[in-house]
């Protein structure tokens, strides 16, 4: 039953070049073969779906840029202080975040841009009290994910995605098998994100200096 699952996710996450990274539990590269079949095997894999669906579905997972930047607004700060609120309320659970760029400038640029953004998210989480370690990686696919395929500048495609990646193997809820108990966990809303909204950027990156999106 839990191949059947996993393999019907794997079908709505094929040929959708257009769509979100943070969709679905990402499958690509770096190792995740032997993650997945891991999680598989103990069903972990569905749980991780599904706290990522809760994930999307209640707090905002994408944050957008400047042309050429990485700094963080006050939108963006508001986003990422209302994921670090969830996210503090499940410690058992590990995160990802990609960035993206537009489609203006070189391959290598935008890819190093991507990384910038990325870096700029992971380093506002960590300042709201977010363990380094549970936010696993950051991954750039520069201007090969983007949500508007046009040749000229577009917000939309100027973001990163935070999407939950897994699960913190040493926690006790973890080590006991109790996934739905982290899954079903009621998420309460936090009114402290709210305390950002003059906020400018303090814990952002700068901005890049050459000629990309």
């Amino acid at each position: 039953m839990l191949l059947c699952l996993a393999g019907l996710a794997g079908c709505q996450r094929s040929g959708s070049f257009f769509g979100e990274a943070g969709s679905e539990l990402d499958t690509a590269d770096f190792g995740n073969s032997t993650m997945n079949n891991t999680m598989l095997q103990s069903g972990e894999r569905d749980y991780a779906v599904n706290l990522n669906q809760r994930f999307t579905a209640q707090v905002p997972t994408t944050v957008n840029f400047a042309f050429n930047s990485s700094v963080l607004d006050g939108a963006a700060q508001r986003a990422l202080a209302q994921q670090a609120d969830w996210i503090r309320q499940f410690p058992e659970v590990r995160f990802r975040v990609y960035g993206h760029t537009d489609l203006v400038g070189s391959d290598a640029y935008n890819k190093a841009l991507g990384l910038r953004r990325a870096q700029a998210v992971v380093a506002f989480l960590t300042s709201q009290g977010i363990s380094r370690s549970r936010l696993e990686a950051m991954v750039s696919y520069g201007e090969t994910r983007p949500l508007v395929y046009v040749q000229t500048e577009d917000v939309r495609n100027r973001r990163t995605v935070t999407e939950v990646s897994g699960f913190v193997r040493n926690n006790p809820t973890v080590m006991n098998g109790k996934y739905a108990e982290i899954v079903f966990r009621d998420y309460v809303a936090s009114a402290q994100w709210m305390q950002l909204s003059g906020a400018t950027g303090g814990a952002a990156a700068a901005a890049g200096v050459g000629g990309g999106g």
